[in-house]
Order: structure tokens, then C-alpha cells, then sequence
């Protein structure tokens, strides 16, 4: 990390030296013209999500889908994929759902809808209202831009800045409703340590479970809970496959882990009668029916080719429900208007 502590002059727009705080720097790298989620490649180009690593997810959502509408007593169904990408899960839901359960589709994302994509999609920058369904926003929350804080040498809780090309510095103490949000969820520790500031997050799923008329909201991110936040934080960058430094210039993704607990506590304020639930990826998974347990051996000698399908599908399962890995996923589920208050389930 690179500080400029004595220089507090803001450089001129648009040469790449000015110095921004994170959630600034990372709304106009990510989104801003020519940012990298607008950018034709899509997030696929740059990093694998369990949407892209198989199938099966989608159908474990297709399957959750299809929970939603027994729950809620209808052969009628909204699902609404929030930060969808260029569509894939929900083309891949649509695809497993079975006949006779009528869907319809939104799809929430700033970048243009991508050619070819399922004439039943509805291609949306504004989450839809009153939906009856399944709201599910996998991989959408790390990526809204959230400030850093850091305490410095006396112990004061700072912004960091950033310029383009990724140099930061300590700015301004944090004050106000974050300086708030930070006491309550994450209090950097000790001089060095650092957190994200996740109150725009909490805000963001705050509304998307409040667009919700009756059925279930599920957020899927990389998370952490009070008592176990990392002391130095997560923020990160992907670029063509590989995890980098985080730059704000563009060229790669930005992102960290989501304080879950925090996001569900401002959901359930703004519906009181929809407390989030966390469970891991691996156990949800397992519950929708994906499992990475070997076929039996004896299928290869009666089913050959039914045995390497079978043995590529329990691959991509556990890859989906991997310790260490995508397994690892904390998914977010509030029931809203009905329903028990147990995890996905």
C-alpha cells in the first residue's frame, strides 16, 4: 500500500491522479463509460461464478423456483435475477423449469440486454415492484461499491483514498451514519486495520427484499459475520481469470465480501416480518438436490455413457459445493408474507 499523507491536494479530473474514496473510485470503474461491467466481454471474460462452473446451479434455483410457487399456492410465478449479468442463470432457469409452471422473468442489470437472450426476459435497470416469487441475486452484492476505512498510528478510523492507478492514502476521518454503521458491524481493531464499510449494501438488499410482495429473496455472495470479519479486509480485483491487485481503472473487476449479518438486519427493519437465515452454499445446494457423490461403478459396465455423464455431473457438483471454494458461499434467505423463517427450506 502506497500512502501520500502529505499531499491533500485533489488533482485535476480526469488525468488519473485524482484521489477518490473506494465507493466513488469503483461506481466509475465498474459502471461508469466504458466500465468493466459495461464492457462486451461481460464477467464471464474475466472470472468464474457458480452460474458459469455448471448447469446444476440453475437448476437448484429452478427447483427453488418451483419451492416458491408451492408455497405461495400458484401455477404463476415472478423470478427476478438482480445483477444478472449477461443473463445466464436466468436463461438456465427458465430452460429447467418444468411445464406447466408459468414464469415470468426479469432480468436486473445496467449493461444493454445481450443479443439472443429468451424473448420471455424482461431486461430491466430498476428491480421490478410487488413481485410474487423468487428474487435471487447471486454474485450482486460484492460488487456494490462500498468505501474502505482504516485506523491510522493514533488509532482514528480513516477513509482510503485511491487514484486510478491503484496508489492509495488515508484521507478524512469516517464520520456520520458510516462511522455508525462501522461501531455496530465492523470497528477496525487496531492501528493498520481495515474494513469495507457495507452500509450501501445493506441499503441495496434492504430494497430488493422490500420489492417483494410475497415469496423469497435470496442473496449468494462471498460473506462474513460479526466475530469473524477479516482484520484487514477483502477488497480484491479479477482480471482474465486470475485474481489481481484491486486498480479502479476499468480493466478489472472489484470486489469484497459482503458483511451478510448486516445486510440482514436491514432487510428484516425494512420488513419486519422477514428475518434472514444463513446457511453455506454446500448445505442449500445439497438440499436442492446437487451432489457430488461418485455414480456407482457398476453403471459403467450397464450404462457406459449414462456413467460418464453421471461422473461429469458429480464433478461440477463439487466444484458448486467445495470447502474452500464456491461451497463456502454464504446464501441470505428472507421469507416475505408467509412462511417459516428456516434457510431455503
Amino acid at each position: 500500500m502506497t500512502y501520500d499523507a502529505a499531499d491533500g491536494t485533489v488533482r485535476g479530473s480526469g488525468d488519473g491522479r485524482e484521489w477518490r474514496g473506494w465507493r466513488e473510485a469503483t461506481e466509475r470503474a465498474l459502471y461508469g463509460p466504458g466500465g468493466f461491467f459495461l464492457r462486451p466481454e461481460g464477467p464471464a471474460g474475466h472470472f468464474r461464478t457458480s452460474v458459469h462452473a455448471s448447469p446444476l446451479f440453475a437448476a437448484a434455483v429452478a427447483r427453488l423456483l418451483v419451492e416458491t410457487a408451492e408455497e405461495l399456492g400458484t401455477g404463476e410465478v415472478d423470478l427476478v435475477d438482480v445483477g444478472a449479468g449477461r443473463g445466464e442463470l436466468v436463461a438456465g432457469v427458465l430452460a429447467a423449469v418444468p411445464a406447466g409452471l408459468r414464469v415470468r422473468a426479469y432480468a436486473v442489470e445496467r449493461a444493454a440486454r445481450p443479443a439472443g437472450l429468451d424473448a420471455r426476459v424482461e431486461w430491466t435497470g430498476r428491480l421490478p415492484e410487488g413481485v410474487r416469487g423468487l428474487l435471487f441475486a447471486n454474485e450482486w452484492l460484492d460488487n456494490v461499491p462500498v468505501d474502505v476505512a482504516e485506523a491510522d498510528g493514533d488509532g482514528t478510523v480513516r477513509y482510503v483514498e485511491v487514484r486510478a492507478d491503484g496508489a492509495e492514502r488515508l484521507g478524512a476521518p469516517v464520520g456520520g451514519a458510516d462511522a455508525a454503521w462501522l461501531e455496530r458491524w465492523w470497528p477496525p481493531a487496531e492501528p493498520g486495520a481495515r474494513a469495507e464499510i457495507g452500509r450501501p449494501r445493506d441499503e441495496a438488499w434492504a430494497t430488493a427484499v422490500g420489492s417483494l410482495a410475497a415469496g423469497r429473496a435470496v442473496a449468494v455472495d462471498y460473506g462474513h459475520v460479526r466475530g469473524a470479519r477479516p482484520p484487514f479486509g477483502t477488497l480484491t480485483g479479477f482480471r482474465a481469470g486470475r485474481e489481481v491487485a484491486p486498480v479502479p481503472d476499468g480493466s478489472g473487476d472489484l470486489t469484497s465480501h459482503v458483511a451478510m449479518d448486516a445486510c440482514a438486519a436491514a432487510a428484516h427493519a425494512r420488513v419486519p416480518g422477514a428475518p434472514g437465515v444463513l446457511a453455506a452454499q454446500r448445505e442449500e445446494l445439497a438440499r436442492l438436490g446437487v451432489s457430488g457423490a461418485r455414480p456407482p461403478l457398476a453403471l459403467a459396465s450397464s450404462d457406459p455413457a449414462g456413467y460418464v455423464r453421471a461422473l461429469a455431473a458429480a464433478g461440477e457438483a463439487a466444484e458448486l459445493t467445495a470447502r474452500g471454494g464456491l461451497g463456502d458461499f454464504l446464501w441470505l434467505v428472507h421469507r416475505v408474507g408467509g412462511g417459516s423463517a428456516t434457510a431455503a427450506g
